[in-house]
């Protein structure tokens, strides 16, 4: 299938190459998500992500913060950034995801490397192009899809090239990036999403609905009840999910104790973050980490 005659695209197609825990890995899924899919709450990875949206419209989420999305827009994801996307009602929205880590040695050009997952790091990374600009970044894509269904012995060496391809010419261009947040809002709408987006800034001080609501000139009854109706979550649990969702990060990355992790996010009670974490991971911080933690994965400069 060819989208508006510019994106290759079939439901159900994907490509991996090696698996998660792997320096080097490679994951293209072609799928469509419903409404009723939409996750609850912001989830990060250890590796980079972009979202490549192949319908007409989304809104995706960093760090608490809303941006609007249209067709062919690329949204870029660097490693423990917590985000996601909330499609809209009807139809399944159509989307590739491709998620990778590159090796530290960056193939004997670690400076070069660095430099390139850069694009992934401005404040707002999504990308927007000219007809022009947007072709040329989807034929390398196209080329991409086309290895799906290819058995030839060099198909993920191919893949690899081809992708390192693409984000060099995404690192070229950002400069002629057109996107611009179209987000409309209610003013209350809006001092919500600050208010999610000033927790994700600020989550390792002191935080309560009393001095959020204090910094923000909204009683606490009503944002308390208001944010519940936009984020679903209380005030206290989107706190707790942030840290701990920021505490999941700082113990993938290295070997930071369990302790200084908790206290670094924000915790003021060792106990309470135990209970906290396993609230709502499931498990132990220890358990967490030795899942889960994977090394010698690119998450950024050394």
């Amino acid at each position: 299938m060819l989208i508006q005659n510019l994106a290759l695209y079939e439901p159900g197609a994907c490509i991996r190459v090696n698996r998660e825990n792997d320096p080097l890995f490679y994951f293209f899924d072609y799928d469509a998500r419903a409404a009723d899919e939409n996750m609850q709450f912001q989830h990060f990875h250890t590796f980079y992500e972009l979202c490549v949206l192949l319908s007409p419209s989304a809104t995706h989420f960093l760090e608490g913060k809303p941006y609007e999305l249209e067709t062919f827009d690329i949204v870029g994801i660097p490693p423990s950034v917590l985000h996601m996307t909330r499609y809209p009602e009807g139809d399944p929205s159509r989307r590739l995801i491709v998620q990778f880590s590159l090796p530290r040695g960056g193939d004997g050009l670690p400076g070069q490397v660095h430099q390139l997952l850069e694009v992934f790091r401005q404040e707002v990374p999504i990308f927007r192009f000219d007809p022009e600009i947007r072709a040329r970044l989807y034929r390398r894509l196209n080329d991409i899809f086309l290895l799906t269904s290819s058995r030839e012995p060099l198909r993920d060496l191919t893949l690899h090239l081809k992708f390192m391809d693409f984000l060099t010419l995404l690192y070229r261009h950002q400069g002629e990036n057109r996107y611009a947040n179209t987000a409309r809002r209610s003013p209350m709408e809006q001092k919500l999403y600050d208010v999610a987006s000033y927790i994700h800034a600020h989550y390792p001080e002191p935080l309560s609905l009393e001095s959020l609501s204090q910094r923000f000139y909204i009683s606490s009854c009503y944002l308390s009840h208001r944010f519940r109706e936009v984020t679903g979550f209380t005030v206290t649990d989107y706190i707790q999910m942030t840290r701990v969702r920021n505490v999941q990060a700082v113990l993938l990355r290295g070997d930071t104790p369990i302790t200084e992790a908790a206290l670094g996010c924000g915790f003021t009670s060792f106990s309470q973050f135990n209970r906290v974490f396993r609230k709502h991971i499931g498990m132990t911080p220890s358990e967490y980490r030795r899942r889960y933690q994977v090394p010698g994965a690119e998450t950024g400069p050394a």
